[in-house]
Order: structure tokens, then sequence, then C-alpha cells
């Protein structure tokens, strides 16, 4: 309130709340402490909402900040439905300084550790906050109140988040496992490298890899043209023991 009361933009808008979070993030506060204020503030947008003395346009609904949640988690961490809808809040654990998914149980029963992005681990956390969640299932159902109900959801939720989302980017056909296909493919493109996208998605084998990136060999810039052992041209090759 002490902040707010010494800006000289009163109103009570995202613009105002970013602005708090920049103000935060500039006095070093720790992310989880952020979290916890921002989580503090979404809570005053929905009571002043439900009271009608916000628009209800203004604050974002617990539906719409579940859902950003949801999708952060499959473009970013490329997670299968299943996956999604089974994932426990215990299993988002450090581990060597970087948040993670960890031991996921995925296809087949293979397991895996999924790395999770820090914007991801944010909108995750954006939703468990304002759910008031602690353990058990990280997604649950709301119910017409915008209240959540229950310890989970019907898969139908995603296809129907997912085709929204979609309709809102206008992109004609979307699949949630199209997302896990851009995952991989945005990480190829940004130097990943091909074992460790088959790390994050779980894949049996290399070639499934290569069919979600759409690979194929490329001769005119071939990949061993630039090993950083080329010889001088200037310079005569010599051999030393037969092995050079």
């Amino acid at each position: 309130m002490a902040w707010y009361c010494s800006e000289p933009r009163l109103a009570f808008n995202r613009t105002v709340v970013l602005r708090y979070r920049l103000h935060l993030e500039q006095r070093r506060y720790a992310p989880a402490t952020i979290n916890l204020r921002l989580a503090a503030i979404r809570r005053v947008a929905y009571e002043a909402s439900d009271a009608g003395l916000l628009s209800a346009d203004a604050p974002a609904t617990l539906r719409t900040v579940r859902d950003q949640a949801m999708l952060a988690l499959l473009v970013g961490c490329g997670l299968r439905r299943a996956e999604l809808l089974d994932l426990q809040l215990g299993s988002l654990q450090q581990r060597e300084e970087h948040w993670v998914i960890a031991d996921l149980v995925g296809k087949a029963g293979r397991i895996r550790t999924v790395p999770v992005p820090a914007w991801v681990k944010t909108r995750v956390d954006q939703w468990t906050q304002a759910a008031g969640l602690q353990h058990g299932t990280v997604f649950r159902a709301i119910n017409k109140t915008g209240r959540v109900r229950g310890t989970g959801m019907t898969p139908k939720v995603v296809w129907d988040l997912v085709r929204t989302a979609a309709q809102r980017a206008g992109i004609g056909q979307l699949a949630p496992h199209d997302l896990r296909r851009t995952c991989a493919r945005l990480c190829h493109v940004s130097g990943g490298e091909l074992e460790q996208i088959q790390f994050l998605l779980g894949h049996v084998s290399i070639q499934t890899t290569e069919r979600y990136l759409g690979c194929t060999q490329k001769l005119r810039v071939a990949v061993n043209d630039r090993l950083g052992i080329e010889p001088d041209p200037a310079q005569p090759l010599s051999v030393k023991g037969g092995l050079e």
C-alpha cells in the first residue's frame, strides 16, 4: 500500500501491477517473495470483481491463470496430455539449481526428469497460489462460480483449452500433442542438441525425435565441414608415425 500510494497513477489495473512487480525485482526480492506478494494482490482483484468494485475483465480469472500455466507446460516442457493431467505438486523440485519435474512417469511407464524453464515455473506458481494449492494434483477443474473443484480434470478440458487458444491465434487445427512437437522444434531451432531433446521428450528412439523435428541430412553445408581441426591450406600436410 505504501508503494501504491507513492505512485502518481492510482488506477488498479494490469499496468500498475506490472510496475509493482518491476519495483520488487529492482529491490532484488527472491522470486518466491515476489510471487507471494503478487498472489495477495490477485486475491484482492478477485474479491473486488466479485463485489462489483472492479470490472470483471480487469483481473485475470482463476480459469485464465490455470489455462496459461497448462499451455506453458505443454509448450515449454513438451508434456503429453496425460502427463499434464497427472502432474503432482511434489514432483516440482530443484535439481542442480534448476526447477524440474522429477521422476515423471511417462508413456509405457518410462521415467524421466523434465527441466522446467523459469517462465513456465512462474506461470505454475501463479496458478497454485491463486488456487491455494499446496499438495496433490497441480491442475484441477473449476466450477461455474469460479472455484476449484475436485482433485483433477478430464482430458476434454485440455482439448478445449488448446482449441480455444488456437482459434485466438488464427490457427485452424491444433491438438495438445502438436504443442509437444512445437516444443521440440523450438529447442532444435535455438541450438538444442538432439540427444538432449530426446531426453526432454522421453523418446526411446532417436529416430522418433528426428521425425518430430523433421530432420533431413544437409550435404551442401555438412556438419563435418568445420570441425576445428582443419590444416592450414598454405602448409603441406605432414605425417608423423603414420598417425597424422
